[in-house]
């Protein structure tokens, strides 16, 4: 039986672009952004577990086939793909990825069906600084960035860099500035993170919570779960959509 035979299936046209989402739960909206290669099982595992503590959650797919089982075969597959698609940044510093505008543009109709404080917001891996990119508007009021990958890691500036247009990175600062935190998730050994985590401490300051994890590993709410952090995370989320 599917994963996602519970969840709604819908479809979302915005900024010239049009994705599949799927939806589950009651309460305050949450969206999360899967990793490549897709919505695998993980990913919707998560998803459900957002679910239960008491959020309305929306898996968007941006790319891959849904419930393809994590594999380097299916990264291999996936990743030229995005990686040519105009609608991701991946090799550039001080760029925006294009796919914000159309996460925002959900976060927004969200926010406006649900009321409150605004949504949350998950990106992991290479989505993952995407969660930074939605805060721009206002809408998204607990965004949360797991292992954040793009651009790609090949050089110091594309290692520091947050996948942001300076007018961009100026509203994020403002927000923060005015009270939204942002939350960020790693290990501490994971080369494809670069040296992000040093530029948000030193745009954001105190408004940066950085949850950092001894060990090897990479993907902190789903191939190499950290129980204690997906527990912060849920917090996260209640502290700043149910107030």
């Amino acid at each position: 039986m599917s994963l996602l035979v519970s969840w709604t299936r819908s479809e979302h046209t915005a900024a010239g672009f049009t994705h599949s989402t799927y939806r589950k739960g009651t309460g305050p909206g949450v969206i999360v952004i899967h990793e490549i290669p897709g919505l695998t099982d993980q990913v919707i595992g998560f998803g459900e577990e957002v679910v239960a503590a008491g959020f309305t959650v929306v898996l968007p797919e941006l790319f891959g086939r849904a419930e393809a089982p994590m594999s380097v075969g299916a990264v291999l597959k996936v990743l030229p793909r995005v990686c040519v698609s105009r609608e991701f940044t991946v090799l550039a510093t001080g760029q925006t990825s294009p796919v914000a505008g159309w996460l925002r543009s959900l976060a927004r109709d969200l926010h406006a069906e649900l009321g409150g404080p605004g949504v949350g917001a998950l990106g992991m891996c290479f989505t993952g600084g995407f969660a930074l990119a939605m805060m721009v508007d206002g809408h998204v009021a607990a965004p949360v960035l797991s292992q954040p990958s793009i651009p790609f890691v090949v050089t110091k500036s594309l290692s520091a860099d947050l996948n942001l247009s300076p007018a961009d990175l100026t509203k994020v600062k403002e927000r923060v500035n005015a009270g939204c935190s942002v939350m960020g998730l790693r290990y501490k050994s994971d080369k494809v993170v670069g040296t992000r985590f040093e530029t948000l401490r030193r745009e954001l300051g105190d408004g940066f919570i950085a949850v950092e994890l001894e060990g090897k590993g990479h993907s902190v709410v789903t191939e190499h779960r950290d129980d204690e952090s997906v527990q912060r995370v849920l917090q996260f989320f209640k502290d700043k959509l149910t107030a």
